[in-house]
């Protein structure tokens, strides 16, 4: 690996990137109009320390999955995601692997749904980006590391989340999740790092080895769902899933009806984010 030649360039591109642009306030002093150190650790999931070591040169073979999560944090066009890689010693993720690559045009459309909380997920229901309404919405992804941004792991092994479900709507929604993870294994049968998720799941999971054996296969579809804020209350909200063809992403957009109480509810998110809504 050319360790010198993928710190500067994650140098450079961090450089160049504005807070404002990835949806984080300016803030403060700056001896430079780009992101932080700690700005980009935290919009990469990784830590600060990493992120120092990666660009001074001193940190050796980083995995696909952190070089994925820098080139999504610093908006890399396809032809720099691709560069990224190479300088890093590795393969550019073919296509039979599930894609987690957000391309800059999903990001604008993201970043124009500023109404709405957003989230970008890869064909596994792993959580790739989310705007501050849905990190305000559902909690805040920073926090989640891991397995722990697989919504069908959260669902079916994790803590869950804030969505409120009958009896009947939860065992429902496993079901297609876990459907829905069959039809992806189907088109990625070489996917060394789907395999691993499957076999987590199952060895953590009874429901999940259940449903599995079943052998649906089918597309999860949009809902209307009930999600208990901690400091908002319940708010009620329409869940559609956008297919994006050609990058198999899935886009998960929540809005509720407009002159509804639910609306209201939606916009004090937007204005208080993630903070506590209590002293």
């Amino acid at each position: 690996m050319a360790a010198s030649e993928f710190g500067q360039a994650v140098r450079r591109w961090r450089d160049r990137v504005s807070p404002a642009t990835v949806g984080l306030p300016a803030g403060g002093r700056r001896r430079a109009a780009g992101l932080r150190r700690e700005e980009l650790a935290l919009l990469a999931g990784i830590s600060v320390d990493y992120v120092t070591r990666l660009e001074q040169g001193r940190a050796d073979n980083p995995s696909p999955q952190i070089v994925e999560a820098l080139a999504r944090a610093l908006r890399l066009s396809a032809e720099e995601r691709i560069y990224l890689f190479r300088v890093a010693g590795l393969a550019v993720p073919g296509p039979e692997t599930v894609p987690a690559y957000v391309t800059p045009s999903v990001q604008r459309l993201v970043d124009r749904l500023d109404g709405a909380a957003v989230g970008v997920f890869d064909a596994a229901w792993t959580l790739l980006m989310a705007n501050p309404l849905y990190a305000a919405l559902m909690g805040d992804p920073s926090e989640w590391h891991g397995i722990e941004r697989n919504g069908v792991w959260r669902n079916l092994v994790g803590s869950g989340g804030r969505v409120r479900y009958t009896p009947e709507e939860r065992s429902a929604f496993e079901a297609a999740l876990v459907a829905d993870l069959r039809a992806t294994a189907g088109r990625y049968p070489r996917d060394q790092q789907l395999r691993r998720l499957i076999a987590r799941l199952r060895a953590d999971s009874e429901r999940f080895a259940e449903l599995w054996d079943a052998g649906v296969v089918e597309s999860l579809r949009a809902s209307r769902k009930i999600v208990d804020h901690p400091q908002a209350g319940a708010i009620t909200l329409d869940c559609d899933v956008l297919s994006v063809v050609g990058d198999d992403l899935r886009v998960m957009v929540y809005t509720a009806e407009p002159g509804t109480a639910d609306a209201e509810r939606l916009r004090l998110l937007a204005v208080l984010g993630t903070q506590s809504l209590v002293g």
